[in-house]
């Protein structure tokens, strides 16, 4: 079959041939003596690559952690490699491959725990570099990818002709947009927490690489209207779809007829006897991200050079032609720039469908990060307190605008309250020094329920009035510390189950009370109040060059929380949301 061709059900078709970008391939062998700390030669000369060994000492033990959908793969490279005596160093390599969902290996090696093996492969590099944003986190070392798999929108076929399938294409927005307009389209994922798939696919979906309001709006709508329908993980979600074209399930409201899903899981789906409906893909002409599998070494300076070599091995059968002919039976691309139009076809792919095109670069870690932001808020819904800094150097104008550092923050914050929904409970404190008598600080809006009503007002209007009423104090300083302990002391005392609490704090300076309690004390005073069974995190950023980083990040760390710096008010929103991720991740650790 020539490339990128691709058979139509009743005969042959040419996909589209438009040139893309050449992506990284399968499995990146060069890296091999540069994560071993021993020189290339070494490794050579020690029968890294021999296959002529009589594995006469004893083999080498390796245990892989695998993503569940490439785990079965990998186990067959595996039993090949011990039938084949495939040594190392005259080792033969013994390597057991366990499936495990790739959410559950990063909450364990993001919180400093030992997940009992060697190397891991999830299914996507976001876990892997979530794990390294993290301080006390195990080291994790890429070392090159064994399989792909593009993300799309598979449909049940009633669905999928309903919008036009196959002739008919879409972006990534026109399929948002296809997906809320009415209730034809039940649209389902896999929890985004919890699935690479379902995370990537709502980041693209949802508009948030676009850095734009509307995005963060659309990101926040669709993560709602997305959240009674997801299932724990990506087998499961495939249990939501109606099992056969006639009967109640296909009206069934419970019943998603649309999924979030990546080539690779449509393909074994569409391959199963007892799959009922099969699926059709469609694969968005903007690009799909992909599922990318990284080969990742854990805890490397702990490994001996048998092991971390052993592992590297490992990695380079699967690139191997036997190797590379088990993952694509299984369904997965080994190569980017050779799609298999049989395994398009049978994961529900038919041209004119772009399916080998793929997006241009990998979703930027910012727009992801927020995505998972947005999805935390919205599904757990949150009890969060902003607590902001009203001292006169707010009035400071933002370097290349005609704005003040209070003028853009409001801009931020008022952006911000527009992703949380009627269910979350929003509240606004501001500060300077003797704002209120003695104290610093003065309470404009409680934290309540944004859908709550009183005297016929609703508590999202009180909030943007008073975010768009928030002035520089004239001559105000700067009274943090004091503030900072009385925001929390009340952000713990009304801890609400079952939400995501957090408090908020912004300055964009260093506490200038020197009537107030010190740093050290403060600090003191927020970790006994700090209560990981109860985790209420302090989000403090710092904004602009007067702020102190070093300052907000001793303060929010001691409640579980992290400090984070902007030069840019305007920043404020995203920066939220992705410390929203890692408090959470924190404290699922």
């Amino acid at each position: 079959m020539g490339r990128h061709s691709l058979p139509h059900r009743s005969g042959a078709g040419a996909a589209d041939p438009r040139p893309r970008p050449r992506r990284r391939t399968v499995a990146v062998a060069t890296v091999l003596v540069l994560v071993v700390a021993v020189g290339g030669a070494a490794a050579i000369g020690g029968g890294l690559f021999s296959f002529g060994s009589s594995c006469q000492d004893s083999a080498v033990r390796i245990t892989v952690a695998a993503s569940p959908d490439v785990a079965p793969a990998l186990r067959e490279v595996a039993d090949q490699a011990r039938e084949r005596d495939i040594t190392s160093d005259g080792h033969c390599i013994d390597v057991t491959v366990t499936a495990r969902e790739s959410y559950q290996v990063a909450a364990s090696l993001g919180s400093g725990r030992s997940a009992g093996v060697q190397a891991w492969v999830p299914d996507s590099d976001v876990w892997v570099d979530g794990v390294a944003a993290r301080s006390r986190a195990i080291q994790v070392t890429k070392a090159g990818n064994v399989a792909s798999s593009p993300v799309g929108v598979a449909m049940v076929p009633s669905a999928a002709r309903s919008l036009g399938w196959p002739a008919k294409t879409y972006t990534w927005s026109e399929l948002a947009d296809a997906s809320t307009r009415d209730d034809r389209l039940r649209l389902g994922a896999a929890d985004p927490a919890h699935s690479a798939t379902g995370l990537l696919a709502l980041t693209r979906l949802g508009g948030a690489t676009d850095g734009t309001r509307s995005g963060g709006i659309r990101a926040a709508a669709l993560a709602k209207n997305l959240s009674p329908r997801t299932s724990d993980n990506d087998h499961q979600v495939l249990d939501t779809l109606p099992r056969d074209s006639s009967g109640a399930e296909q009206t069934d409201p419970k019943r998603n007829q649309a999924l979030f899903l990546s080539e690779q899981a449509a393909f074994v789906h569409n391959s199963s006897s007892d799959r009922g409906l099969g699926l059709e893909l469609f694969y968005p002409k903007d690009g799909s991200p992909r599922l990318d599998y990284p080969f990742t070494l854990v805890d490397r300076p702990r490994l001996s050079t048998d092991e971390s070599r052993a592992a590297l091995r490992f990695m380079t059968l699967s690139g191997e032609s036997a190797g590379q002919r088990v993952l694509q039976r299984h369904g997965f691309r080994t190569d980017d720039d050779e799609v298999s139009g049989a395994l398009v076809a049978k994961a529900g792919g038919r041209a004119p469908q772009p399916f080998d095109r793929t997006a241009a670069e990998p979703l930027p870690e910012k727009a992801v990060e927020e995505t998972l932001g947005t999805w935390t808020i919205t599904v757990q819904s949150a009890r969060i307190t902003a607590v902001v800094d009203a001292s006169a150097s707010m009035a400071q104008p933002v370097p290349g605008t005609d704005r003040t550092r209070m003028d853009v923050t409001k801009a931020a914050l008022l952006q911000a309250l527009a992703t949380f929904t009627t269910e979350d409970e929003i509240g606004l404190w501001k500060f300077s020094t003797r704002l209120d008598g003695d104290r610093d600080y003065r309470v404009l809006v409680p934290t309540q329920r944004l859908g709550d009503r009183e005297g016929g007002n609703a508590q999202r209007a009180r909030l943007a009035a008073a975010f768009n009423g928030l002035k520089p104090v004239p001559n105000g300083a700067t009274g943090l510390y004091d503030t900072t302990l009385a925001a929390y002391e009340a952000a713990t005392s009304g801890y609400a189950k079952g939400r995501f609490n957090a408090l908020v704090l912004l300055t964009d300076g260093v506490n200038e009370d020197p009537g107030s309690i010190s740093r050290a004390d403060l600090v003191s005073r927020l970790r006994q109040l700090a209560d990981p069974q109860h985790p209420v995190p302090l989000i403090a950023i710092a904004v602009g060059p007067d702020a102190d980083k070093a300052e907000v990040e001793e303060i929010a760390k001691a409640t579980g929380g992290s400090g984070q710096e902007v030069s840019d008010p305007s920043q404020i929103h995203s920066v939220i949301l992705r410390a929203i991720v890692r408090a959470a991740a924190l404290s699922r650790g």
